[in-house]
């Protein structure tokens, strides 16, 4: 689909608006509704409406999960870096220790047996425009490994896709040029989201897996790797959405956002160089950057690497999960259309 705000034939400047507003989630977002009628576009305005007041505004910042994880242990500290947005600052806990940098930082010293430095950069409400900022911040701290998470708000603002895109590859390519690994969680599945309701919720969920599928490309191309989050969690999160969820139902609780560390923790300690856990092979794991980008939107959890070889070509694995019954991993539907025979299917069967 292309990026720009598509026309809507027969209406005036004022319905064209009024359309644009029908993607108003979270009380700060303005969308376009491509495609749609007047008639359709009345019912998107009715259901922005309802979910404006059942998710509330950011009434203030999360903790900082800023400093030194694993002192108890020798050697130079890894410098870990979180960018993104919300969901990056982890907006929603209480506990400086429930925040993803504060997970992950956890995660990599218990692993590594070494201390691990961390510094947040993400802001809640972030789109992907904002990142050369918090890329500027983040290499003062001359950092080992960045992990963003962006898209989320992209997709809600319905900012133009190639722009934000080309935005996540800039900060992707100043890091890696800085000696910095990097790890990108594609954006989620917004239409996950219980507030959002049908047809809104079908078109937030179009948009999300298109960003998602550009992200990967743009972070691969740049030499970072990513991992696709789409509808991951979905499952777990509708069976105990009270749990799952934080207060305001749209962003994760605490316990939510250990899940979403777990789902990306063996692609981080991938890029640490620590595989100690080998990842499940996916059938002819080597694809090309676009054909790879499109197979891990529909198997979310999939991470995609680049190929030595030049980035045209991707590698795409499966890590099971830490400490993850992996009975439902993933959403890919077999027989799906471009599906490659016995790939997808087979790395969840093998993950089960």
């Amino acid at each position: 689909m292309n990026s720009t705000v598509p026309h809507f034939h027969g209406l005036t400047p004022v319905d064209r608006q009024r359309i644009r507003t029908a993607g108003w989630i979270a009380g700060s977002v303005t969308g376009a509704v491509a495609g749609m009628t007047a008639i359709s576009a009345g019912l998107l305005l009715r259901q922005a409406a309802d979910a404006r007041r059942i998710i509330p505004m950011a009434e203030a910042p999360p903790p900082r999960g800023d400093g030194v994880y694993g002192a108890k242990f020798h050697g130079r500290p890894v410098s870990l870096v979180i960018l993104g947005d919300s969901s990056a600052a982890g907006y929603g806990v209480h506990r400086p220790r429930e925040t993803p940098g504060a997970l992950f930082a956890t995660g990599i010293s218990r692993r590594l047996h070494r201390p691990v430095s961390v510094h947040r950069f993400a802001v809640v409400g972030s789109v992907s425009s904002g990142l050369p900022w918090q890329v500027d911040a983040a290499l003062e701290h001359q950092p080992d490994l960045a992990i963003i998470l962006i898209g989320a708000n992209d997709v809600t603002h319905v900012s133009a896709r190639d722009e934000a895109v080309r935005h996540l590859a800039d900060a992707v390519r100043r890091l890696r040029a800085a000696g910095c690994k990097v790890v990108v969680g594609t954006c989620p599945d917004i239409g996950a989201i219980q507030p959002i309701k049908p047809p809104l919720r079908w078109l937030a969920r179009r948009w999300s897996r298109q960003l998602a599928a550009a992200q990967t490309v743009a972070v691969v191309g740049a030499g970072g790797r990513t991992v696709s989050l789409g509808n991951l969690l979905g499952p777990m999160f509708e069976a105990d959405p009270a749990r799952m969820f934080g207060s305001d139902r749209f962003h994760p609780s605490a316990e939510g956002y250990t899940r979403a560390a777990a789902v990306m923790m063996p692609t981080v300690m991938a890029a640490l160089g620590e595989h100690d856990r080998p990842a499940v092979s996916v059938a002819d794991g080597v694809r090309s950057l676009p054909e790879a980008a499109d197979e891990a939107v529909r198997a979310p959890g999939t991470e995609v690497s680049p190929v030595k070889a030049g980035h045209r070509w991707a590698q795409l694995r499966r890590h099971p999960w830490f400490g993850e019954p992996r009975h439902w991993f993933g959403s890919f539907r077999p027989g799906a259309s471009g599906s490659p025979p016995g790939s997808a299917p087979n790395a969840m069967r093998a993950v089960g």
